[in-house]
Order: C-alpha cells, then sequence, then structure tokens
C-alpha cells in the first residue's frame, strides 16, 4: 500500500458549513446562485471538489468532479461516500491511445454515448483494486505521463471515459466538463468524477439541480454548470465555436 504521504498535497476533504445565522434563524433555503467559472477553477487548482450540472433537459445531473493529480485517499472515501460509488476518470483519446486503454464495446449504444473503455487497476501497491486507496491510487497514476500500459491490469475498477476532443465546445458532457477544468486549472487533464445523491434517499436516487445546490451549500463547494463553462470558454477563447 502507498502511504497517504506519496499522494500530492491538496486541499483537505470537505467539511460541513453551519448554515448562517440569518438562515438558521427562519429556517429559509438559500438563494439559489451558481459559482463564477473564475471562481471555481481557482478552487478546483487548489484540489477542491466542484459540483457540476448539466442541463435539465439532459441527464439533469450533478457530478462531484476533483482533478487525478489532487486525488487523495481521503477524498475518494469521501466521494464514494456521497456518490453512486461508480468513480470514472476522464482522459483524452491520446492519453487513452497512449496507455493501450481500450473502448469498452466497439458500437456504442449508450444513450448519452458517454465512451467507456475497458476498466482497469493499477499494479503495484494496490489489493483487490476496489478500495478508497486503490482507487485513488489507480486514477492518480493514470494522469501521470510517466505511467506506461503495462502499469495497469485490465480489467479493475477504475473506469476510465474518453473525452471528446473539443470539450464543452464539442459535447457538453461532465466528461468533457471535467477535462476542461483541469486545463484552465493548469493542471494534467485527468478529472474523476461521480454523480451525486440524494443524501439519506433510501433509494439511492440521483441528485438533481436543487439537491446539487443544497449540497454544495452544505459542503461549502463551488457549483457551476456546463453551459457556463461552454460559455466562458467562448468568450475567452479565440476562434471557440
Amino acid at each position: 500500500m502507498v502511504a497517504a504521504s506519496e499522494f500530492p498535497p491538496s486541499a483537505p476533504v470537505p467539511t460541513r458549513v453551519p448554515p448562517p445565522a440569518a438562515i438558521k434563524a427562519n429556517g429559509a433555503s438559500p438563494a439559489f446562485k451558481l459559482s463564477s467559472v473564475e471562481e471555481a477553477v481557482a478552487a478546483f487548482q487548489k484540489g477542491e471538489f466542484l459540483v457540476v450540472v448539466d442541463d435539465e433537459s439532459r441527464e439533469n445531473e450533478g457530478d462531484l468532479i476533483i482533478a487525478a493529480e489532487k486525488i487523495t485517499v481521503e477524498k475518494m472515501a469521501w466521494l464514494i461516500k456521497h456518490s453512486s460509488g461508480y468513480i470514472c476518470i476522464c482522459l483524452p483519446a491520446d492519453r487513452l491511445r497512449e496507455l493501450d486503454i481500450r473502448m469498452m464495446v466497439e458500437e456504442n449504444q449508450e444513450k448519452h454515448k458517454t465512451a467507456y473503455t475497458v476498466t482497469v487497476d493499477y499494479k503495484y501497491g494496490t489489493t483487490t483494486g476496489i478500495s478508497a486507496h486503490d482507487r485513488a491510487l489507480t486514477a492518480l497514476k493514470l494522469s501521470e505521463s510517466s505511467s506506461k500500459p503495462e502499469d495497469f491490469t485490465r480489467p479493475g475498477h477504475m473506469v476510465p471515459l474518453r473525452a471528446v476532443d473539443g470539450g464543452v465546445l464539442a459535447r457538453r458532457g461532465h466528461t468533457e466538463a471535467s477535462v476542461d477544468l483541469c486545463r484552465l486549472a493548469g493542471l494534467r487533464p485527468a478529472g474523476v468524477i461521480c454523480e451525486l445523491v440524494k443524501p439519506d434517499d433510501p433509494y439511492g436516487s440521483m441528485a438533481r439541480r436543487d439537491d446539487c445546490f443544497h449540497f454544495a451549500q452544505d459542503w461549502g463547494l463551488h457549483m457551476i454548470s456546463i453551459e457556463q463553462l461552454e460559455d466562458f470558454r467562448k468568450a475567452t477563447e479565440k476562434g471557440g465555436q
């Protein structure tokens, strides 16, 4: 097992934030408001989780997203606890080719064409591959340019997703949003993502926009939309389409 000290320095695991006194006194919910992309990228660069929501007409879901190079064992455990647990790592197509990680199926029939690949585990310092430690280490190593195809066993417990070239300007998915956020933050293009579920829901239902907002408020996280990210890129990049 790799010691926690061998993971890179990063922002601490999120903790619950007490509600403002005014909210606490009258029991009202805070007004819905998204963070700016600039605020979100600054937090992301430090290793904080973001809540990113897509269109209500699409999946209408929110994902917790963190840069793979900022993951720690404790953060992976927190992510597993508050999400569906089906942790994915989003990587550009060229990086997947370098690691010889192939697509899961030849014909993608998934509704939104999410590009699943063969699952992997990091070969060294891991046991079964499913623990928070093992998944965190696999994610970290997938993000490192020094890693080689033979460093990973197939199948495994980490789920790589292939991001479309062009990011959210080409496909408005959480896969592309995570890689775009990494690049905007000056980090390696590898984002760890997982869908939020409703807290304390006995059926494990997916969190929708308002659920995601309340979760972000409770845990002091920035929340943005994929639409915001698309607009930001169009406004700041020459030739953005």
